[in-house]
């Protein structure tokens, strides 16, 4: 969330990761506050929400990564250390598709928060490509998807691991954060047939289920979006479960540990 930081700070921490690991980092870049607006203004007190703000950011930061000395800005007289050859990969963040025409006309990658609005992300990543411009960073359009993923071995589990899903995103429209119910509490729990719609919409955030019932839904979320890359998120009680979908994920798409 580039607005709660000093630019400068966002490039030289990703310049030092990419002089660590070359080739390996992406940076993605996000508009929202990612909380509320007083959090935001505390992270950075300069931060005016202002959209023309956010584009000079944008501008900045391709300044400091490129080793831009352009006369007349900043980038004369600062310059983003350590001083590399190489820069991370550039990503958009958007729900709304908006902030994918500005991925477009930068010249950057777009990756769409399906697990945060999941309506409209198809035809925000083809306005994406139709619209885009190649940059000294990226000479032809690239896109993900990211959602929640529950993969488990049975479909006992996986129903669980929805379960809890279920009422997280719930409990998180409601303002209740600090919610950690037990699965007998969740199970047990009766929606209202209000609460019940907002579970059903929900769920349009995530896929849960057992490998082949992921798989088959994976493959269709790409192709749906026309990408050959999916962010899988996956919030779970006990790290086991989460450990164990990320391995069932990796058989399942034959991934080995070199390019995981």
């Amino acid at each position: 969330m580039l607005p709660n930081h000093s630019t400068l700070k966002v490039a030289e921490n990703f310049r030092l990761l990419e002089a660590l690991y070359p080739g390996r980092i992406d940076l993605g870049i996000g508009r929202a506050p990612g909380g509320d607006r007083l959090t935001a203004h505390v992270l950075n007190p300069s931060n005016t929400f202002e959209p023309r703000d956010f584009v000079q950011q944008i501008n900045d930061l391709e300044g400091y990564l490129s080793d831009s000395r352009e006369a007349g800005t900043i980038h004369e007289k600062v310059i983003a250390i350590p001083h590399i050859e190489t820069a991370p990969e550039l990503w958009m963040l958007t729900s709304s598709g908006e902030s994918g025409l500005l991925a477009a006309r930068q010249g950057w990658a777009l990756s769409f928060a399906h697990f945060i609005y999941p309506v409209g992300g198809p035809q925000a990543v083809r306005n994406y490509r139709d619209r885009f411009k190649a940059s000294q960073f990226l000479q032809e359009p690239a896109a993900s998807v990211g959602i929640f993923v529950f993969c488990a071995d049975t479909q006992e589990k996986a129903d669980e691991l929805q379960a809890m899903m279920d009422y997280r995103l719930l409990s998180f429209e409601k303002g209740r954060f600090d919610e950690f119910p037990s699965y007998e509490e969740v199970r047990d729990y009766e929606y209202s047939d209000m609460e019940w719609q907002r579970v059903m919409a929900n769920r349009g955030r995530m896929i849960a289920g057992t490998p082949d019932q992921v798989k088959e839904k994976m493959l269709k979320l790409a192709l749906d979006y026309d990408v050959d890359e999916i962010v899988a998120a996956t919030m779970t009680e006990q790290a086991e479960d989460r450990f164990r979908s990320y391995e069932l994920l990796a058989e399942m798409f034959e991934l080995t540990p070199r390019n995981v």
